[in-house]
């Protein structure tokens, strides 16, 4: 695990639905208040447009709960969710907010014994929701740290995700600067920070 702490009991379909309701809340909340700001500059450490990154956010976490839907084995489906490229932002951050009430339905849905495939593991819906809280959290850091906003990933929904994705991941740090290091964003004491394409985590149901 890569919390640290006592172990906390196993979270509900229910909980992780709405830890992707607050991911989505909590991180365009903070990007509102860069919504008159120039969104052609880059996100941090990418090469997409912050515009571009809010369409991923959008084309991801509605893509898994098609996936949940759907449960294919073997590839990803072929719905594809975008944003409304003449929209203005806090429309845009609007339906970042819709996608992520979506997935939560369908992660309270899904029964516990579905799994649908993802090309790092294929997963059930504790699995698929810990995916969009990470998307959520991580690419909406790499966006306020675009825009210079003082904000960092929230600690109680970092360290669900940390623990349910990131097996593997260093003990002894905070959830946030966790998922930061898992995802190659940032280095831990005594942990270089991992290559920008050489991560991934692990969906697989343990």
């Amino acid at each position: 695990m890569g919390v640290s702490g006592p172990a906390a009991p196993p979270l509900s379909r229910a909980d992780w639905a709405a830890l992707v309701v607050e991911a989505a809340a909590t991180t365009t909340s903070a990007l509102e208040r860069a919504a008159d700001a120039d969104w052609t500059r880059h996100a941090a450490g990418s090469d997409w447009s912050a515009r571009a990154m809010l369409d991923h956010l959008a084309l991801g976490v509605l893509g898994y709960a098609g996936l949940l839907t759907a449960r294919p084995t073997d590839r990803y489906i072929t719905l594809f969710g975008s944003l409304d490229p003449g929209a203005p932002i806090p429309h845009c951050l609007e339906g970042l907010r819709i996608a992520g009430s979506l997935l939560a339905a369908t992660v309270r849905d899904t029964p516990p014994e579905a799994r649908a495939w993802h090309p790092w593991g294929h997963a059930d819906g504790p699995g698929f929701a810990a995916m969009a809280v990470v998307e959520l959290l991580v690419h909406g850091w790499d966006l306020t740290q675009a825009f210079e906003l003082d904000w960092q990933p929230p600690e109680h929904l970092a360290g669900p995700a940390v623990a349910r994705l990131f097996p593997e991941a260093p003990t002894g740090h905070g959830n946030a600067e966790t998922l930061l290091w898992c995802t190659g964003r940032t280095a831990l004491p005594g942990h270089p920070r991992r290559p920008a394409e050489g991560w991934q985590w692990d969906g697989r149901v343990r």
